[in-house]
């Protein structure tokens, strides 16, 4: 997925944030990105830098959570030749590259307590000592730090430095979730298929049928405009009729009726109250695989000892439908994902069995 740079948007809630980092990124203070995943806390951070004096001056990422607790303080502050095991050569850290520059640490809250005690000073006497050497080295950094976690949360739980957050919270601005952003979700939706469409050699754009974006403003969106963009992305990919409106999405790329069995259900990230598409197709399969279905009884033969088998195929079906709607809560367009179907055949399905 190549890298995203444009911020797309009407909502005021969207506005306001897109303001609000704005005005930040000419003052030379540290800032804390909040937001889910997927709301865009890299593009944010971007912006801070481009906005500001240092927009000519590097611009360096770091990823905490990418690297092992061990390496972390030798990627942040350097490391000089024979410092540990491996390190035939002295090096730079992300510090001394980002000199003059913006500092992006991505993931924050997955820093040590050691890196976190060391990147505290590096803030308060611009200072970086490189492992294993003895003098510090100056630098002139401007850090901002990206995370989903409740930062107050873990330093209460003592997970996290107090002093270190009030050192980069002078200001935080905190991403708006797609769900809450009114209107966004059609004009992103619009934006990443005409681009997808495009992209496949398509003459014009059909758009989205009444149905597919009444499911798009429907759905909670756990994943915010990454997945909103990969939703998209699948949907102009798999429609076969480039003049028709598309009118078939898939939320969950895993649901099938074939997924691997799994002893445990997958992690739910669905807000309290709502369910998730990946929970409802791990409800249906647990239903069907590691505790099958079994059909009612078969009815006692007729006076001519025949069975009919279309009566008995029928009561299948029905008893996997009202079983698998009864564990999606009655929601028809989970239920449908969790057993293969389209919208469209499980409204036919229910109808045609009287679970309407």
């Amino acid at each position: 997925m190549e890298h995203e740079t444009q911020f797309i948007g009407q909502s005021a809630t969207f506005q306001d944030m897109v303001d609000r980092t704005s005005l930040a990124s000419v003052l030379d203070r540290p800032v804390l990105v909040i937001g889910e995943r997927g709301t865009g806390k890299e593009l944010i951070a971007e912006r801070l830098h481009r906005l500001s004096q240092r927009w000519d001056k590097p611009y360096i990422i770091m990823n905490c959570a990418a690297l092992p607790e061990t390496l972390i303080e030798a990627e942040l502050f350097g490391h000089e030749a024979g410092a540990f095991t491996g390190a035939t050569k002295s090096r730079a850290g992300r510090f001394e590259e980002a000199d003059g520059g913006t500092l992006f640490l991505d993931e924050l809250a997955t820093l040590s307590t050691a890196a976190q005690e060391r990147l505290l000073r590096a803030i308060e006497y611009g200072e970086v000592t490189r492992v294993g050497a003895s003098r510090p080295i100056r630098v002139d950094v401007r850090i901002v730090a990206a995370t989903n976690e409740h930062l107050p949360a873990l330093v209460e739980q003592n997970r996290f430095r107090a002093d270190l957050l009030d050192r980069l919270s002078f200001e935080v601005i905190t991403l708006p979730p797609l769900r809450a952003r009114e209107g966004d979700i059609e004009v992103l939706a619009n934006y990443f298929g005409g681009r997808m469409a495009a992209e496949l050699g398509w003459h014009d754009w059909p758009g989205y049928s009444p149905r597919v974006m009444a499911q798009f403003e429907g759905y909670d969106w756990p994943g915010n405009v990454r997945e909103l963009r990969n939703v998209v992305e699948r949907a102009v990919y798999r429609w076969d009729n480039a003049r028709q409106p598309i009118d078939q999405i898939t939320f969950d790329p895993f649901a099938s009726p074939w997924q691997p069995r799994t002893s445990k259900p997958p992690f739910d990230s669905a807000p309290s109250g709502t369910i998730s598409p990946a929970t409802a197709t791990s409800a249906a399969s647990e239903s069907t695989a590691t505790t099958p279905l079994l059909p009612p009884a078969a009815p006692p033969p007729s006076t001519d000892g025949r069975i009919d088998l279309r009566a008995i195929v029928d009561a299948y079906e029905k008893n996997i439908l009202a079983e698998a709607m009864a564990r999606c809560r009655y929601n028809q367009k989970i239920a449908a994902e969790a057993l293969g179907l389209s919208y469209d055949q499980i409204r036919h399905a229910l109808k045609k069995h009287g679970l309407n």
